[in-house]
Protein backbone atom coordinates (compact mmCIF):
# COMPACT_ATOMS: atom_id res chain seq x y z
CA UNK A 1 0.00 0.00 0.00
CA UNK A 2 3.30 2.31 0.12
CA UNK A 3 2.10 3.19 -3.66
CA UNK A 4 -1.26 4.29 -2.48
CA UNK A 5 0.29 7.90 -1.21
CA UNK A 6 0.43 8.73 -4.68
CA UNK A 7 -2.83 8.83 -5.02
CA UNK A 8 -3.62 11.16 -1.22
CA UNK A 9 -4.67 14.63 -2.06
CA UNK A 10 -3.91 17.16 1.23
CA UNK A 11 -6.69 19.68 0.35
CA UNK A 12 -5.93 22.26 3.03
CA UNK A 13 -3.43 23.25 1.34
CA UNK A 14 -5.11 24.23 -1.71
CA UNK A 15 -6.51 27.48 -2.62
CA UNK A 16 -10.19 28.02 -3.37
CA UNK A 17 -10.61 26.85 -7.18
CA UNK A 18 -9.68 24.03 -9.92
CA UNK A 19 -7.09 21.54 -9.66
CA UNK A 20 -5.75 18.88 -12.01
CA UNK A 21 -4.54 15.24 -11.40
CA UNK A 22 -3.22 13.13 -13.78
CA UNK A 23 -2.66 9.66 -12.91
CA UNK A 24 -1.47 6.69 -15.27
CA UNK A 25 -2.81 3.25 -13.93
CA UNK A 26 -0.66 0.41 -14.71
CA UNK A 27 -0.80 -3.47 -13.33
CA UNK A 28 1.15 -2.70 -10.31
CA UNK A 29 -2.04 -0.28 -9.36
CA UNK A 30 -4.28 -3.01 -9.38
CA UNK A 31 -1.78 -5.53 -6.80
CA UNK A 32 -2.07 -3.22 -4.28
CA UNK A 33 -5.70 -4.31 -4.56
CA UNK A 34 -5.11 -7.67 -5.22
CA UNK A 35 -6.93 -7.82 -8.31
CA UNK A 36 -5.57 -9.92 -11.31
CA UNK A 37 -7.76 -10.54 -13.82
CA UNK A 38 -6.07 -7.86 -16.07
CA UNK A 39 -2.90 -9.07 -17.96
CA UNK A 40 -1.87 -5.61 -18.58
CA UNK A 41 -3.16 -2.57 -18.22
CA UNK A 42 -2.39 1.38 -19.89
CA UNK A 43 -5.33 3.77 -18.32
CA UNK A 44 -5.01 7.58 -17.97
CA UNK A 45 -7.07 8.76 -15.44
CA UNK A 46 -7.77 12.68 -14.90
CA UNK A 47 -9.21 13.91 -11.94
CA UNK A 48 -10.31 17.50 -12.09
CA UNK A 49 -10.89 19.05 -8.20
CA UNK A 50 -12.40 21.53 -7.19
CA UNK A 51 -12.29 22.95 -3.68
CA UNK A 52 -14.69 24.76 -2.68
CA UNK A 53 -15.29 26.86 0.38
CA UNK A 54 -17.51 24.54 2.15
CA UNK A 55 -16.96 21.54 -0.09
CA UNK A 56 -14.89 19.38 -2.47
CA UNK A 57 -16.61 18.47 -6.05
CA UNK A 58 -13.97 15.21 -7.61
CA UNK A 59 -14.82 14.52 -11.33
CA UNK A 60 -13.12 11.79 -12.31
CA UNK A 61 -12.43 10.91 -15.94
CA UNK A 62 -10.51 7.00 -17.11
CA UNK A 63 -9.98 6.39 -20.61
CA UNK A 64 -7.71 3.70 -22.24
CA UNK A 65 -7.05 0.00 -22.60
CA UNK A 66 -6.80 -3.49 -20.49
CA UNK A 67 -5.47 -6.84 -21.64
CA UNK A 68 -7.96 -9.30 -20.56
CA UNK A 69 -8.88 -12.68 -21.32
CA UNK A 70 -12.84 -13.27 -23.52
CA UNK A 71 -15.12 -14.78 -21.63
CA UNK A 72 -15.83 -17.55 -24.63
CA UNK A 73 -12.19 -18.57 -25.58
CA UNK A 74 -10.08 -16.87 -23.24
CA UNK A 75 -7.97 -15.29 -25.83
CA UNK A 76 -6.27 -12.66 -24.62
CA UNK A 77 -7.47 -9.21 -26.28
CA UNK A 78 -7.24 -5.00 -25.41
CA UNK A 79 -10.39 -3.55 -24.40
CA UNK A 80 -11.12 0.07 -24.84
CA UNK A 81 -12.45 1.68 -22.15
CA UNK A 82 -13.90 5.30 -21.24
CA UNK A 83 -16.00 6.27 -18.24
CA UNK A 84 -16.49 9.38 -15.91
CA UNK A 85 -17.05 9.51 -12.01
CA UNK A 86 -18.06 12.49 -9.91
CA UNK A 87 -18.28 12.62 -6.59
CA UNK A 88 -19.10 15.21 -4.31
CA UNK A 89 -17.05 15.45 -0.05
CA UNK A 90 -18.82 17.50 2.36
CA UNK A 91 -17.94 18.32 5.79
CA UNK A 92 -20.14 16.51 9.10
CA UNK A 93 -19.73 15.31 12.04
CA UNK A 94 -18.63 11.15 11.02
CA UNK A 95 -17.22 9.49 7.92
CA UNK A 96 -20.25 8.43 5.41
CA UNK A 97 -19.83 7.29 2.40
CA UNK A 98 -23.51 5.38 2.33
CA UNK A 99 -24.00 7.08 -0.67
CA UNK A 100 -21.90 6.39 -3.70
CA UNK A 101 -21.90 10.12 -5.23
CA UNK A 102 -21.92 11.80 -1.56
CA UNK A 103 -18.89 11.18 0.86
CA UNK A 104 -18.90 12.84 4.23
CA UNK A 105 -15.90 13.52 6.18
CA UNK A 106 -15.35 14.69 9.59
CA UNK A 107 -14.40 18.38 10.05
CA UNK A 108 -10.86 17.41 11.19
CA UNK A 109 -9.87 15.79 7.59
CA UNK A 110 -6.60 17.59 5.75
CA UNK A 111 -6.71 15.08 3.01
CA UNK A 112 -8.46 12.45 0.55
CA UNK A 113 -6.97 9.46 -1.06
CA UNK A 114 -8.67 8.82 -4.01
CA UNK A 115 -7.37 4.98 -5.17
CA UNK A 116 -10.69 3.37 -4.41
CA UNK A 117 -12.36 5.81 -6.59
CA UNK A 118 -9.89 5.47 -9.45
CA UNK A 119 -9.91 1.55 -9.18
CA UNK A 120 -13.93 1.20 -9.06
CA UNK A 121 -14.38 3.40 -11.74
CA UNK A 122 -12.06 1.22 -14.15
CA UNK A 123 -13.76 -1.90 -12.93
CA UNK A 124 -17.33 -0.41 -13.35
CA UNK A 125 -16.26 0.71 -17.02
CA UNK A 126 -15.85 -3.51 -18.19
CA UNK A 127 -18.44 -4.29 -19.73
CA UNK A 128 -20.63 -7.59 -18.07
CA UNK A 129 -19.30 -9.61 -20.63
CA UNK A 130 -15.67 -9.69 -22.78
CA UNK A 131 -16.07 -10.80 -26.36
CA UNK A 132 -13.10 -10.89 -28.21
CA UNK A 133 -13.83 -8.69 -31.11
CA UNK A 134 -12.82 -11.13 -33.66
CA UNK A 135 -16.00 -13.28 -31.87
CA UNK A 136 -18.02 -10.09 -33.57
CA UNK A 137 -16.82 -9.75 -36.77
CA UNK A 138 -15.78 -13.34 -37.30
CA UNK A 139 -12.41 -13.42 -37.93
CA UNK A 140 -10.86 -14.69 -34.68
CA UNK A 141 -9.87 -18.73 -35.75
CA UNK A 142 -9.50 -20.86 -32.58
CA UNK A 143 -9.53 -24.11 -31.04
CA UNK A 144 -12.22 -23.15 -28.69
CA UNK A 145 -14.79 -21.91 -31.49
CA UNK A 146 -14.45 -24.75 -33.49
CA UNK A 147 -15.22 -26.84 -30.50
CA UNK A 148 -18.00 -24.60 -29.65
CA UNK A 149 -19.50 -24.77 -32.85
CA UNK A 150 -18.90 -28.46 -32.95
CA UNK A 151 -21.30 -29.30 -29.85
CA UNK A 152 -24.16 -26.73 -30.17
CA UNK A 153 -27.33 -28.12 -30.95
CA UNK A 154 -28.10 -27.39 -34.26
CA UNK A 155 -31.52 -26.87 -35.73
CA UNK A 156 -32.34 -29.32 -38.90
CA UNK A 157 -33.71 -26.50 -41.50
CA UNK A 158 -35.17 -29.56 -43.73
CA UNK A 159 -37.93 -29.89 -41.26
CA UNK A 160 -40.97 -27.61 -41.71
CA UNK A 161 -43.46 -27.06 -39.37
CA UNK A 162 -46.84 -28.51 -41.16
CA UNK A 163 -50.79 -27.52 -40.29
CA UNK A 164 -50.91 -30.53 -39.02
CA UNK A 165 -48.29 -29.67 -35.81
CA UNK A 166 -49.80 -26.88 -35.09
CA UNK A 167 -52.42 -26.74 -32.15
CA UNK A 168 -56.05 -25.56 -34.23
CA UNK A 169 -56.75 -23.33 -30.79
CA UNK A 170 -53.82 -21.19 -32.13
CA UNK A 171 -55.82 -21.08 -35.70
CA UNK A 172 -59.35 -19.85 -34.19
CA UNK A 173 -56.97 -17.16 -31.87
CA UNK A 174 -55.17 -16.08 -35.38
CA UNK A 175 -59.07 -14.78 -36.70
CA UNK A 176 -58.88 -12.44 -33.91
CA UNK A 177 -56.31 -10.46 -35.34
CA UNK A 178 -57.75 -10.60 -39.09
CA UNK A 179 -61.52 -9.96 -37.66
CA UNK A 180 -62.30 -6.10 -37.58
Amino acid sequence: MKTMKAYTIPFVGLKVGKHHFDYQIDNAFFLDFEYDEFNAVDVKTQLLFEKKTTLLELSFEAEGTVNVNCDVTNEPFNLYIKDTFKLVVKFGDDYNNDNEEILIVPHGEYQINVAQYIYELIILALPAKKTHPGIEDGTLKSEILDKLKELSPEMDENIEKTSEDIDPRWNTLKKLLTDK
